[in-house]
């Protein structure tokens, strides 16, 4: 189950984290070359992040009978996806450019060649394991 806050008040009064996005053709440029690609979605991954003990009051909300506090990111919050994506390329930072593309909460594993490929796979298999 998704919970769907209506946040649209607090994101009025929040300022925009201006992380930038990767450009599409920068990111075609990468992948020059390789043959063998993997995709790895990271379904529900703001629920990952723990959310500041400060800040729980904030995205609180209510329902009919009760009042709920979320201890992790939820969705819907205006800076998310960039917040998630600046750790994602910090996380991976290593690996950028050389055979891994970040994009929110997406990751590309590009690689020239199956056997080079399935120790990239491995690699940021482990990484996101130890995270």
């Amino acid at each position: 189950m998704r919970l769907c806050i209506d946040y649209r008040q607090l994101n009025k009064v929040t300022i925009k984290n201006k992380y930038p996005l990767p450009r599409i053709n920068d990111l075609f440029d990468q992948l020059r070359g390789a043959t063998v690609f993997s995709k790895i979605d990271l379904r529900s991954s703001y629920y990952q992040l723990r959310v500041k003990e400060s800040d729980v009051p904030k995205i609180a909300f209510k329902m009919r009978y009760d009042h709920y506090e979320f201890l992790v990111v939820p969705f819907g919050l205006k800076n998310v996806p960039v917040v998630f994506m600046d750790l994602m390329n910090r996380i991976f930072r290593p690996y950028l450019d050389k055979f891994v593309v970040v994009f929110i909460d997406n990751i590309l594993i590009y690689s020239k060649g199956e056997t080079e490929h399935a120790e990239h796979l491995r690699m940021i298999l482990q990484i996101l394991r130890d995270k």
